[in-house]
């Protein structure tokens, strides 16, 4: 479950960079009642980055996919590949 906590929290940064370093899920702060920023670790960042980008790329292939209309299965295509450039693959 998510940690949410108001803006008046941030004033002791000391111990909400400790809590942040070790949650391992973003953090959310309000304003008002209302989710004003998200804050999280640099490993909880780079981990929700990788996530992104690699469902950007399945996302793409998928499109791609469909566009393409010559389709060709994965063991043809790697033996067309050895035939064609020998058996170091």
């Amino acid at each position: 479950m998510p940690k949410i906590i108001p803006i008046n929290e941030l004033k002791n940064t000391a111990n909400i960079s400790k809590f942040v370093e070790e949650s391992d899920e973003p953090i959310f702060e309000t304003k008002n009642g209302y989710v004003s920023m998200v804050l999280m670790s640099i490993n909880v960042y780079e981990r929700e980055i990788a996530k992104n980008k690699v469902v950007k790329l399945i996302n793409d292939s998928l499109k791609d996919i469909d566009k393409d209309e010559i389709k060709t299965d994965g063991p043809m295509f790697i033996s067309e590949m050895k035939s064609k450039y020998g058996k170091k693959l």
